[in-house]
Parts: C-alpha cells; sequence; structure tokens
C-alpha cells in the first residue's frame, strides 16, 4: 500500500483537479494551495479541514480553491499524491526480495516519519462516504502503486526467481495488506523485523519455476 507507474491512469483521473478551458492556471496559486493543504492535514486532519481555512494559508480566495477542486477530499487527494510519489522510488536490487524490502521500508517510511500516515489514513476514511473521491483514489494512488510494483514481479518472472503462474494480484493484496492493517489499526508497530517477516512470508508462499 503502499509505496511507487500507471502515469495513463493519473492523468486520465486528473481531471477533477484541471483548471476549466480557457482559464489559465497559476502554478504558483496551486503550490502555495496544496503546500497548505498538506500543512493543515497534517495539523488537523482531513475531517477538521476546511476549503475556507486552506484559502486563508494560502493567500488566494475561496473560489480559486474550488474552481480548482470541488471537494476538499479530492483537493487532499492532490495533495497526497503530489507528497506520497516522491516518497515511492521503484527499486531495482536485482532480486525480487531486495526490491520488496526496499519498497516497504519506503512506505512504512513516509507514513510513520511524514505528514503521509496521517493523510493517508484521513483519505481512506473519507472515501468510504465519498463515491467520487473513491473512484479517484483507486484511479490515482492504488492502481499507479500497483502497477509499479507489479514491474517488480514482472522481472522476478522473467530472472527466473518465481513461476510466471503466479498471481500477482494476490502477491500486492498480501505486501500492502500488511502494513495498511498495521497503519489503520495502531495495534502493533512497524518495525524492520515486521517488514522482513512480511517479506519472507510472502516469498514463501509464492511458487518456483518448475525444473
Amino acid at each position: 500500500m503502499g509505496a511507487a507507474a500507471g502515469a495513463g491512469a493519473v492523468g486520465a483521473a486528473a481531471g477533477a483537479g484541471a483548471a476549466p478551458r480557457g482559464r489559465p492556471r497559476s502554478q504558483e496559486a496551486d503550490r502555495a494551495i496544496l503546500t497548505a493543504t498538506v500543512e493543515l492535514l497534517a495539523e488537523r486532519g482531513l475531517a477538521a479541514m476546511s476549503i475556507e481555512e486552506v484559502a486563508a494559508r494560502a493567500g488566494v480566495g475561496k473560489t480559486t480553491v474550488y474552481r480548482r477542486w470541488p471537494s476538499k477530499g479530492l483537493l487532499a487527494l492532490d495533495a497526497f499524491v503530489d507528497s506520497f510519489r516522491e516518497e515511492q522510488p521503484l527499486p531495482d536490487t536485482g532480486t525480487l526480495r531486495g526490491d520488496l524490502l526496499s519498497a516497504l521500508h519506503a512506505w512504512v517510511r513516509a507514513v510513520t516519519q511524514t505528514a503521509m500516515g496521517p493523510m493517508l489514513t484521513g483519505l481512506i476514511a473519507e472515501a468510504q462516504y465519498d463515491p467520487e473521491l473513491r473512484g479517484a483514489w483507486r484511479d490515482r494512488v492504488l492502481e499507479p502503486l500497483r502497477g509499479q510494483h507489479r514491474v517488480m514481479l514482472d522481472r522476478a518472472i522473467a530472472r527466473g526467481e518465481i513461476a510466471a503462474s503466479v498471481d500477482r494480484d494476490v502477491v500486492l493484496d498480501l505486501f500492502f495488506g500488511a502494513a495498511e492493517h498495521r497503519l489503520l489499526l495502531g495495534h502493533l508497530p512497524m518495525t524492520g523485523e515486521f517488514i522482513a517477516d512480511v517479506v519472507d512470508m510472502i516469498l514463501a508462499g509464492i511458487p518456483r519455476p518448475e525444473a
């Protein structure tokens, strides 16, 4: 969940944040709005944040924000994607185990040591009640990230590490699911030992190529 792929999906779903045709967008205003959103999400969370607060902190009018983002959920999503993508590079260590460890460490680091963790949990919660946000989340976050991590599995298949018949979606569900579960419930820490155990258990269950 994880952890960076899917550029087409990202571009296709970006319409919610696009400016009306014929109206030039101000990159400076966009950056100020997204920065203010990240700050407020880290301080107060999505539920307590308002478009009015974002506009005031960014130094723009409320209509400027609404013209670009029709809801605070979609605004928060753009702010999250803008920051989270930079924290999720595609690893290439030469082995599937090395790639999975590197990717999961990056995901855990992002959600435990930056504002990404509260942003992620707030967006997941909001998406349960907002169908538009849920669709945008799938198109702009979930599928691009899963697409990026499928590359690691494809490379492992090409190297002969794992069988080509492996269900990559199940592997990715297990890979992201364990960490997301601990993030959302907070019942146990996401330690380095936890990360290594998750990766090794997944690898133990993946079929190997037949000799």
